[in-house]
Formats: structure tokens, C-alpha cells, sequence
């Protein structure tokens, strides 16, 4: 299993519209070949940042099977235009846990 952490840095004051988009790309990202689970996360002292948390059978589910996909272009396409910045990924494999 991989997990996916992005760190999504949004445009001051779109937390509401992002939110309320957000809800709907989650059935998107439930449709990608090789998704498993996932968290969205509000920072509590930047209110304009967010984690998100996917965890896919394996880095290229994410990175080549949904990334290369037209899943991917509607999820950008409803969130997208929020982003402050590109979000930050970066993927783990568990070494230890319960």
C-alpha cells in the first residue's frame, strides 16, 4: 500500500466553495483504479491549508493510473482553480504501525 500526502495551500477566504467542492471530487476519487481510502484535513493555525490522504494499492495507481486519467481532469477541473499554489506531494509505504 502507498500513501499519498498533499499538502494543499488554497486562496484566502474559498474555504466554503472549496469545502463544498471537495464533496463532490471525493466520488470521483472513489472511482480511481487502485483507491482504497482517504482523509481530508483542515489545518488549525493556517486556515487556508489542507492534507489530503489517499492511500492507493500502489504509487502508480496514483501516479500514472489516475494522474494520466480523465478521472484526474475532472477532479483538477473542480478543485483546481482554488489552489493558492500546486499542491505538495510527496508518498510513504508503512514501515511500522498498527
Amino acid at each position: 500500500m502507498t500513501l499519498e500526502l498533499a499538502t494543499i495551500d488554497i486562496k484566502q477566504g474559498a474555504n466554503v466553495d472549496f469545502e463544498s467542492h471537495l464533496e463532490k471530487a471525493q466520488e470521483i476519487l472513489r472511482k480511481a483504479k487502485g483507491y482504497i481510502s482517504h482523509q481530508f484535513q483542515k489545518c488549525l493555525e493556517q486556515e487556508n491549508r489542507y492534507v489530503l490522504l489517499i492511500r492507493w494499492e500502489t504509487l502508480e495507481d496514483h501516479t500514472i493510473g489516475f494522474r494520466e486519467s480523465e478521472l484526474f481532469k475532472e477532479w483538477r477541473g473542480l478543485i483546481g482553480s482554488f489552489f493558492e499554489t500546486p499542491p505538495f506531494v510527496q508518498h510513504y509505504e508503512l514501515k511500522f504501525g498498527m
